[in-house]
């Protein structure tokens, strides 16, 4: 027998060992560089660079790297669609439209024109060049964020903005590769434009009603979810291909259309995040480390000269776009500067347009290395100058001590174990928790012993063995679930105490639309909880999933402004839109919109709504009946029983509500006896 090993040859071509040497580099390199205080996609491209041809020589260009790469690079482009602000976008359009169309537009001129005049660049590959840095990424994000000046009117038009930039640069990107590989005859515009059009519109009709309609019918399993996405998105970037267009435009647009439909921080977002995180853009980076040739900076100035010409070309024009708009919008230098230092960020976005030019043949390799230093240079500066800036924001706010963020809530979600739709319920909590979601989700069964001991323990062991699977689903959320199942003649007294030994923030419960023979407003169990707290309790029936609304009804009884619990009921209903990026429309039973417009505009988030008036109770149903559809989602701000603002006719109104067409409505019973808790949710300019 031989025992004796052949080493592999160099490069390496066994696919086992390029796959283990690419997770190494995706390992080591975010690791390394990143205690050096630089973004980790730097260190998998310098990885890339040192393993690829030109360093170590252990990875070349292979087919394998080619096809994993050109995955992560269709996967880039989506996820860049998919976590893009359109809530920001639509907040203020025109500022957002203002800030994109000059930033891309200054550089692009300028950038052109000096790569054909200082670089010696054709017109082909200096448009696309210039379209390379007209474009930004949001790398000092964290910073705006940690400094709180996320929300300023100027910050929100720089995450608007990037819509326009980014999507000018795939069109140019379009343009480009079909000019140069024909010309840009009339023939050739009027068919890129038809592609562009046909592209846009099938995947925005066909995607957007296909996923509606996938995630409500079939959202048992995740897995499932994330194949559809990855379908779709890969779907749409063939499209693409197959109108001679870059897969990459496919793959934004289908991002885009799916926006609306896959909230930030839930169980789908994480999945989609952790696998192109983990895996498929990390092989698009490596992608490009091996295609960088240390050598060629090395042999002459060429590298430098382009990269020197792009930094201060970049850097240049877009402090003119941040000045001009900042002029035109009354911006004062604080809001400009910060709008400098957000928009001068480089990162994996530039690179996919760059890659497409080097294998059309637009760019040579010194382009390419150029690209690469420009986002180490980025990568410095961005974050600096937006923390300088934010620092010098954060402190010309006008504040009071009581202005902050909300806390991330504590909540207790009590299931049944025969509750049905018990992921609808869970996927709702992960909406309302705050993007850090540094509190648990406390889920609580409780089960009233019958049948004897034995059956009582069979009972248990089967709700124990279901809370797996719900922490299961947690866990791919990134949010931690703690589950207890206790054993209590009164469920309501079980769900209570519960809520005391965990100090919850609130409660959320799920409604059957089966009422007791009392006739009281939910149930005995759920009247009975809502008699024995004084924290909030949302009362829901989702017939949908929480992720497909479209829009959003808030019912205001009159004087319901008046309970101390008010602001955070406004909170959590503004908080939901947000995050599934629904419309909100706001209907005033008996009161005036001059006054609940001024109080929803006091309220975190800041969240434009439409408000409409209703001179009584008897034009609500009707109206909801007229107005919305299945995909919608009411929302009811109430008082407890007896307390202002409660009308006899929200006793009956979580059943009228169950059947309207939404099918899916929840009740906000506002919190008592603790006024100073809301004053978090105020916004303070």
């Amino acid at each position: 027998m031989n025992f004796l090993y052949e080493s592999p040859g160099w490069p390496v071509e066994e696919p086992v060992l390029i796959f283990t040497l690419a997770l190494m580099a995706f390992l080591v390199g975010p690791l390394v560089i990143e205690r050096l205080g630089q973004p980790g996609i730097v260190g998998i491209v310098l990885l890339g660079a040192a393993l690829g041809p030109g360093g170590l020589n252990l990875l070349e260009e292979s087919e394998t790297i080619v096809l994993l790469g050109n995955v992560g690079l269709v996967y880039l482009l989506f996820t860049v669609g998919l976590e893009m602000d359109l809530r920001g976008f639509m907040q203020d359009p025109d500022s957002a439209a203002i800030f994109g169309l000059t930033s891309f537009f200054v550089p692009f001129t300028i950038g052109t024109a000096a790569g054909v005049t200082l670089l010696g660049l054709d017109i082909w590959a200096a448009l696309l060049l210039a379209a390379v840095f007209a474009s930004h990424t949001l790398l000092a994000y964290p910073i705006a964020n940690k400094y709180g000046v996320t929300k300023n009117r100027a910050v929100t038009a720089v995450f608007g903005g990037i819509l326009f930039t980014d999507t000018l640069a795939l069109i140019v990107l379009a343009l480009v590769v079909g000019g140069h590989d024909g010309g840009l005859t009339p023939i050739l515009l009027l068919d890129i434009g038809l592609s562009l059009l046909i592209l846009f519109g099938a995947t925005w009709i066909i995607v957007g009603r296909t996923a509606r309609w996938f995630f409500q019918n079939f959202s048992e399993e995740s897995y499932f979810e994330f194949l559809f996405v990855a379908v779709v998105f890969f779907a749409a970037a063939s499209l693409a291909e197959l109108l001679d267009i870059a897969a990459i435009l496919g793959a934004f647009v289908a991002g885009i259309a799916l926006n609306r439909l896959i909230p930030p921080g839930g169980t789908l977002m994480t999945r989609i995040e952790f696998v192109g995180n983990a895996l498929f853009i990390p092989f698009f980076l490596l992608w490009v480390g091996i295609l960088v040739d240390p050598a060629v900076i090395l042999d002459g100035p060429r590298t430098l000269q382009v990269a020197g010409v792009i930094i201060v070309v970049m850097f240049v024009t877009k402090f003119i776009a941040s000045q001009v708009v900042g002029v035109l919008e009354g911006y004062d230098s604080n809001e400009r500067a910060v709008m400098f230092g957000l928009s001068t960020g480089q990162a994996a976005a530039a690179l996919a347009v760059t890659i497409i030019g080097v294998e059309e043949g637009l760019f040579s390799e010194a382009v390419l290395n150029a690209v690469v230093l420009l986002l180490l240079v980025t990568a410095i500066l961005s974050p600096w100058l937006t923390r300088r800036a934010s620092n010098k924001l954060a402190l010309a706010r006008e504040a009071t001590e009581d202005d902050g963020e909300a806390t991330d809530p504590r909540i207790l979600l009590p299931l049944s174990h025969h509750a049905e739709q018990q992921r609808r319920l869970l996927e709702f909590s992960f909406v309302l928790k705050s993007e850090e979601k540094e509190e648990p989700v406390n889920v609580l069964t409780v089960i009233s012993p019958s049948g004897g001991e034995e059956e009582t323990e069979r009972r248990v062991a089967e709700t124990r063995e279901s809370m797996a699977d719900l922490v299961e689903i947690g866990n791919e959320a990134d949010v931690t679930l703690e589950t207890e199942t206790r054993v209590n003649h009164n469920p309501a007294s079980g769900i209570v105490r519960g809520s005391m030994e965990v100090q919850a923030d609130m409660i959320l419960m799920g409604w059957d639309a089966n009422q007791s023979l009392t006739h009281r407003m939910f149930g005995s169990i759920i009247d009975r909880v809502l008699d024995r707290t004084r924290i909030p309790v949302l009362v829901a029936r989702l017939g949908h999933p929480i992720n497909t609304t479209e829009r959003m009804f808030v019912v205001v009884p009159h004087g319901v402004d008046t309970q101390e619990g008010f602001f955070e009921g406004v909170h959590f209903v503004k908080k939901i839109a947000e995050r599934v990026n629904a419309d909100l429309e706001v209907l005033l039973i008996g009161s005036s919109e001059d006054q609940y417009h001024r109080l929803f505009d006091l309220v975190e988030p800041e969240l434009s709504a439409e408000f409409t008036e209703l001179d009584s109770w008897n034009k609500l149903i009707p109206y909801l009946e007229e107005a919305s559809d299945e995909n919608d989602l009411v929302s009811v701000l109430s008082p407890r029983q007896g307390r202002v603002g409660w009308h006899e006719r929200l006793r009956t109104l979580p059943t009228d509500l169950s059947t309207l067409p939404p099918e899916s409505f929840v009740v906000v019973t506002l919190r008592e006896d603790d006024p100073d808790y809301d004053r978090q949710f105020l916004q303070y300019d």
